[in-house]
């Protein structure tokens, strides 16, 4: 019985330039920052919107990620 292996690095693989990775990557961390926000910070004096309307709609999120909210 042969196994066939194959190494990790693959040639069939296309190098991807960072210059390429970098503008999604940036975009993907500035959406992070904005979820955690919003998850984590958005009430009392640096809200954003006023009312609680955020802060109800990611009420279980703050649970879930170990924010205290009340």
């Amino acid at each position: 019985m042969t196994v066939a292996t194959r190494s990790a690095v693959s040639s069939d693989l296309p190098a991807i330039p960072l210059r390429d990775i970098a503008p999604w990557a940036a975009l993907a961390s500035l959406l992070a920052v904005l979820v955690v926000y919003f998850v984590g910070a958005e009430q009392g004096a640096w809200s954003v919107f006023h009312g609680t309307d955020v802060h109800e709609f990611v009420h279980d999120a703050r649970h879930l990620l170990g924010f205290p909210c009340h």
